[in-house]
C-alpha cells in the first residue's frame, strides 16, 4: 500500500484528494501538511513514498524541490511553475532516479481535449486559447493552456504569424506564446473551463472542455499515485503515464 502525504491538505483540492484516496484500498493517507508545517519534516517523519502537491504557486518549486530531495515521490497540482524550473526539478530527479509527475491538469477530459488540440495543429496551425477560471485562482495564464500552446506549437507544421492589430487597450488580444493568444478569464461562477479555436480557410474548429467539480480531478490524480512509483524520471503532463 502505497503511503502518501498530502500537502495543502486544508485547500478545496486538499480535502477532495483526501476523500478520494480515503476510499481506495491501494493508498493511504500518512499525513496532511499546510503552509504553516515543516514539509521535509513531515516527510520524514511520516515515511510517506508519494508526495502530492496542491498548494500555490509562489511556493510550488521550493516544495517541489524539497519533496525530491527527500526521496520521496511528488504528484504536483499547484500550476504556476516555469518552464526553467520544470528543467531544473527534471534533472533534480534525475540525478536521484526518482520518478514524479507534474500535472497542469488532471482531469481525464482536459487531457483529451489537449491531445485533440494537438491531433489538430497537424492540419491547422492558426489557434487562439481562452481558458476560464474562478475569481480565486492565483495565475495567468493556467498551466492547462500553456501546455496546451506547447502541444500545439509542438506539433504544427508551420508557424502563422499574428494578426497586425492596433491594440486601442493594451492588453486585448491576450498573452502571445509562439504566435498562440491565449485568454484569461478570471470570474466567480467558473470552476475551469477552456476552448481552443482553430482558424481555417472557411471554417473553425472548436474543441471545448468543462470541469463542473472538482471531483473530475480525481481519477487523475488517483491514476498518477498508481503510476509514479514506477517512473525513473519527473515527467511534465498527466498524459504521459495514460495509457
Amino acid at each position: 500500500m502505497s503511503r502518501i502525504l498530502v500537502n495543502g491538505a486544508n485547500g478545496r483540492m486538499g480535502h477532495e484528494t483526501i476523500t478520494a484516496i480515503e476510499q481506495t484500498q491501494d493508498l493511504t493517507i500518512v499525513a496532511k501538511t499546510g503552509h504553516k508545517d515543516d514539509l521535509a519534516t513531515a516527510i520524514k517523519s511520516s515515511e510517506a513514498q508519494i508526495v502530492i502537491d496542491f498548494t500555490r504557486p509562489d511556493c510550488v518549486y521550493q516544495n517541489t524541490k524539497t519533496i525530491i530531495e527527500q526521496g520521496a515521490h511528488p504528484v504536483i497540482g499547484t500550476t504556476g511553475l516555469t518552464q526553467q524550473q520544470i528543467i531544473e526539478l527534471q534533472n533534480l530527479a534525475k540525478a536521484k532516479q526518482l520518478g514524479g509527475i507534474i500535472a497542469p491538469n488532471f482531469s481525464i477530459g482536459a487531457i483529451l481535449m489537449m491531445k485533440f488540440a494537438q491531433q489538430a495543429a497537424h492540419y491547422l496551425s492558426h489557434a487562439e486559447i481562452i481558458e476560464m477560471h474562478h475569481d480565486k485562482k492565483l495565475d495567468a495564464p493556467s498551466g492547462t493552456a500553456i501546455k496546451t500552446a506547447q502541444m500545439i506549437a509542438a506539433t504544427r507544421n508551420s508557424q502563422p504569424t499574428m494578426p497586425t492589430c492596433k491594440e486601442s487597450l493594451p492588453g486585448a488580444r491576450g498573452g502571445n506564446y509562439e504566435n498562440i493568444a491565449i485568454h484569461s478569464i478570471r470570474l466567480p461562477g467558473f470552476l475551469a473551463h477552456q476552448m481552443v479555436i482553430f482558424g481555417g480557410e472557411g471554417e473553425t474548429l472548436t474543441i471545448k472542455h468543462d470541469s463542473i467539480s472538482r471531483s473530475c480531478f480525481m481519477p487523475g490524480v488517483l491514476l498518477a499515485c498508481r503510476k509514479v512509483t514506477t517512473l525513473k524520471e519527473l515527467v511534465y503532463g498527466l498524459e504521459n503515464v495514460m495509457d
